[in-house]
């Protein structure tokens, strides 16, 4: 009985300590369980171990504690875990795995590990994390719209190709013509040979192609009533509604950014760069944040340098730059004109302004002029 009272009172001493102490938290958070290590303002660890990924488990463990200092990393549950632990009146601190390659590239990495040293770089300095700061719950919902649209295309791509590919091994070739007319022509033209292998992938690429169309429909009614400021970067040609849309979602607020030049590089357009000493060689784009936005500003890029694009700054730009030889030349071009294209949009959508395919040369003309 005696024992019992001391560890009763073990454990309250335990809690009163933890409400006087500054502690920081980290939690590497995993699928179903995530570990988490609670540190002092010594860098002592007080308490560790593992809980679910449900907002049931964060409110057992987090509600009703005071407000400390919670560091995760960003991933595909920070998002709803940084908003369910701020509700609970927790500071929460979203880690960059790019930028923390102790955690990356460690050579004795484990999720206690994880936790420990994210607990650790939130107590010394944040800035170490390079925090990235997470939009909004309902543009997250509206951005998987697009997104879901996009895994639709895909599995009605590779339906496509299937189809097409067996034909071929049949000795076959069939039609060419649109994605949406596809399961109509190949239909009519299914012999003997292919009637039992193609007939049953058809209904499946017709009811993509329905699914597909509606999405379309929501995200024209999403982007005209929620994001009327998409309208000002489908100006430019080759732009249409979902990548304007897929653009404004994913920066969500024009004031994020001071300069428009910063949003190429948080795109991913930027090139990297390792310069020591007096070298200082020649990389590729980072390729960071969000992969399918940047896939969808090298498809306007391509359209903008194709043959049938109307004349424009933009694309004589690009066009120069393709002219400067070597193999890669075309896509070196590519990529530029969408980095390019990505910090036209966010002037536009700051200053409201109308887009002028001539603005630049316009600028230089009166310049002379005066």
């Amino acid at each position: 009985m005696k024992k019992n009272s001391k560890s009763v009172a073990k454990r309250a001493s335990k809690a009163k300590r933890r409400q006087d102490e500054q502690l920081t938290v980290g939690i590497d958070l995993g699928d179903r369980f995530s570990w988490y290590s609670i540190q002092n303002a010594a860098g002592e660890e007080i308490e560790s171990g593992k809980i679910a990924t449900t907002r049931e488990a964060l409110s057992k463990h987090f509600g009703g504690e005071p407000r400390r200092r919670i560091v995760i990393e960003a991933g595909t549950h920070s998002n709803w875990v940084r908003t369910h632990l701020e509700k609970l009146g927790q500071e929460v601190i979203v880690a960059n795995p790019r930028e923390i390659p102790g955690i990356t590239r460690s050579s004795n990495k484990s999720d206690p590990n994880d936790a420990g040293k994210l607990a650790l770089y939130g107590r010394v300095d944040p800035r170490i994390l390079h925090p990235i700061q997470h939009r909004s719950l309902e543009a997250q919902q509206d951005l998987a719209v697009l997104r879901s649209r996009h895994a639709l295309v895909g599995a009605r791509t590779k339906l496509i190709n299937a189809a097409r590919g067996l034909a071929k091994s049949l000795g076959h070739r069939l039609a060419k013509c649109g994605s949406e007319q596809f399961a109509q022509r190949a239909g009519q033209e299914l012999g003997v040979e292919l009637e039992p292998s193609l007939r049953p992938m058809l209904p499946a690429i017709e009811g993509l192609n329905q699914q597909i169309r509606e999405l379309d429909h929501t995200i024209q009614r999403v982007a005209q009533d929620k994001y009327p400021e998409s309208a000002r970067l489908d100006q430019v040609w080759g732009v249409g509604v979902q990548t304007a849309l897929a653009y404004v979602l994913t920066l969500e607020k024009a004031e994020r950014f001071a300069k428009s030049r910063t949003a190429g590089s948080f795109i991913g357009l930027q090139p990297k760069r390792s310069q020591s000493g007096g070298r200082d060689p020649q990389l590729g784009i980072s390729k960071a944040g969000n992969g399918h936005l940047r896939w969808l500003l090298v498809e306007c890029a391509q359209r903008i340098l194709s043959r049938r694009a109307p004349d424009s700054q933009l694309r004589q730009w690009g066009l120069k730059l393709c002219e400067r030889g070597g193999k890669n030349a075309k896509k070196r071009a590519i990529v530029a004109v969408a980095r390019k294209l990505s910090v036209l949009w966010h002037k536009l959508w700051a200053s409201g302004e109308a887009y002028d395919p001539w603005h630049g040369r316009r600028q230089q003309q009166s310049a002379v002029a005066a």
